[in-house]
């Protein structure tokens, strides 16, 4: 079985090294001709990784026709990409294949989830289902053989299940979902709890804020996903709280990082201006914003992430209004 992993970033690199680590047929297609001479001459990917030296056996190229007799392929590209990418995919694959999601978030202008978007691209004689591979995964600990369990989501079980088979192994163990809706949001919606987390840090708020933010957090995640059509039960797992607690306090989170800068600053603006990394959570707090204010999902804390991001608010501020708003009760609010 043939996988191209599409994207030579720090989760497609490190996805792939699991592959050849298995010694399956694996190959990383991506536009960087420095980052895949990196890989394919030194061994490295010293963009995102400086230190790790990869899997020796371990390709990639810069010619997408390797997708044509693909059996897998696996989309390591940011949600704004996986429309492009797909409609590139199409045109060169001759028969159903498996894809593999791993972007966490929505379509800039349709506010679909990334499983939808593939679906809605791909004809249906050359796509056998969509799988999502995601969960509590930092790209940095798994490229270093660090343990590591995410989920294989997918609406077909026998796909899912060769996706579990295919990926898992020593370092990284995958479970097995069919919640496709509700597993998708919540691996994109903690990114806004998440920008939240590092706003508080960035303020110089502690562990206590934070546990107390995570546990609302989730509150607001359940009933965004509640209201989507997802499972409750999924917000208890990996790509739920899961999820949400590995993105709401690693430095590795990007989406930490720029809240902790937000917080720092004391405004967006500046980081908006000068940000040139995919911060997912800048767009899904958005999306979920308008999204929550159409059907009267009460979420505070997204609706202060956005008022900071969008309106200019200071981060202080959100924070003082969250915590003096009507008192209640913790189970039914």
């Amino acid at each position: 079985m043939k996988t191209v992993v599409i994207g030579s970033g720090s989760w497609g690199t490190a996805l792939a090294q699991v592959l050849q680590d298995k010694n399956e047929d694996v190959i990383i297609y991506g536009l960087d001709e420095a980052e895949i001479n990196d890989i394919n001459e030194h061994h490295q990917n010293r963009k995102y990784f400086p230190d790790v030296y990869l899997n020796e056996k371990l390709r990639a190229t810069t010619d997408i026709s390797v997708v044509k007799d693909a059996d897998v392929i696996v989309l390591s590209v940011p949600s704004i990409a996986i429309e492009a990418v797909c409609i590139q995919v199409q045109e060169l694959v001759d028969h159903p294949i498996i894809i593999v999601n791993t972007a966490k978030g929505f379509h800039p202008k349709t506010n679909g989830r990334m499983s939808e978007v593939i679906r809605q691209v791909m004809p249906a004689d050359k796509l056998s289902s969509v799988v999502s591979l995601i969960g509590p995964s930092h790209a940095e600990e798994v490229v270093i053989r660090m343990l590591t369990t995410i989920c294989a989501v997918s609406q077909k079980e026998a796909d899912a299940e060769r996706i579990q088979h295919l990926f898992s192994n020593q370092y990284l163990r995958v479970y097995r979902g069919n919640d496709e809706i509700g597993s998708e949001i919540g691996v994109a919606l903690k990114n806004a709890i998440a920008l939240a987390s590092g706003m508080l840090a960035g303020l110089g708020y502690g562990d206590n804020t934070r546990a107390a933010l995570i546990t609302r957090g989730l509150a607001e995640m359940i009933r965004y996903c509640n209201a989507m059509g997802g499972q409750k039960s999924t917000m208890m797992g990996l790509t739920g709280i899961g999820d949400l607690i590995v993105t709401c306090t690693s430095v590795h989170s990007r989406n930490f990082q720029a809240g902790y800068t937000i917080g720092k600053e004391g405004n967006a603006k500046h980081f908006l201006e000068t940000n040139t990394k995919t911060v997912e959570g800048i767009r899904t707090v958005k999306i979920v914003h308008e999204v929550a204010e159409q059907l009267g999902i009460a979420m505070p804390i997204v609706t202060e992430i956005y008022r900071v991001i969008y309106e200019g608010k200071n981060p202080h501020q959100s924070a003082n209004d969250l915590m003096l708003r009507d008192l209640k009760n913790e189970i039914n609010e």
